[in-house]
């Protein structure tokens, strides 16, 4: 992870390397070292251009993702700091390309994709299913809820959230409960618009915001290794839904709005 700098940056000499010679002097680094400013700026820098000089080129949507086609068939790279997700339908192509990147830099083969970031992998006969199951249930524990009572829904049907929801409360841990949340959703849509409804309200929590995080946990309690499942098929097709409660938002009645999005895997809510 040391990349290459384009400044000159200088620090002082390390404890313990100190001697006659270096009273009133101080390193020139020539890579970039751990918590620096430009230490994740130079580090991907180095490793973006190592990647195209490989023939890969940037998704501009996502530019930790890089693409190379060959002959109908593309190999996908995926990298978020030094861990990465290679991917394709080039067998070839990904030999090769995990040959050189194990000279540009020290790489490890971890097989199969079975674990990243907090998402789960698992494979079968009917497709791909991702989960957080081990995420859900840290977070039940790290909260207390582990042993409490499941609900059915993650919100009430007639909730009536609104800005004046009884007094405040701990807004550092009501953050960090919700952003945790948040990140949860990416494999369990059936609680983002739960989700969506107690983040608006992170500048200022009250107990009745408090209550509707609960409220979420106590149905993660209920299933919490519940996921997406990608089936096979061979259709191109996308599917598109989309709904809405007009001016349902109690403090400026505006409207919520929702969409589901379903391409060519399909995807769906399921259990491991």
């Amino acid at each position: 992870l040391h990349g290459d700098l384009v400044e000159e940056v200088y620090m002082e000499i390390p404890p313990g390397f100190g001697t006659d010679q270096t009273v009133g002097k101080v390193c020139r680094l020539k890579k970039s070292l751990y918590g620096l400013k430009q230490s994740p700026r130079a580090w991907f820098d180095r490793f973006r251009r190592a990647m195209i000089g490989m023939g890969y080129q940037q998704i501009n949507a996502d530019h930790t993702v890089f693409f190379r086609r060959s002959g109908g068939h593309i190999t996908m790279l995926a990298v978020y700091v030094d861990d990465m997700i290679i991917t394709g339908d080039d067998e070839k192509e990904i030999a090769q390309l995990k040959v050189r990147l194990g000279k540009e830099f020290e790489v490890k083969d971890l097989g199969l994709l079975r674990y990243f970031l907090g998402i789960e992998i698992a494979r079968g006969a009917e497709g791909i299913v991702l989960s957080q199951r081990k995420y859900a249930l840290n977070l039940l524990k790290e909260t207390g809820m582990l042993g409490c009572k499941p609900a059915t829904t993650p919100i009430d049907q007639k909730f009536k959230l609104g800005a004046e929801a009884g007094e405040p409360v701990d807004r550092d841990r009501y953050q960090r409960l919700v952003g945790r949340l948040i990140y949860l959703y990416h494999t369990r849509p059936d609680i983002f618009f739960a989700v969506s409804v107690v983040s608006r309200y992170m500048h200022d929590p009250r107990k009745g915001h408090m209550d509707a995080v609960y409220q979420i946990l106590r149905y993660l309690k209920n299933a919490p290794e519940k996921g997406l499942i990608f089936r096979k098929n061979e259709h191109m097709s996308i599917e598109g839904y989309c709904d809405s409660d007009w001016a349902s938002c109690a403090d400026d009645r505006r409207s919520t709005s929702g969409y589901c999005i379903s391409s060519l895997l399909g995807f769906m809510l399921a259990k491991l």
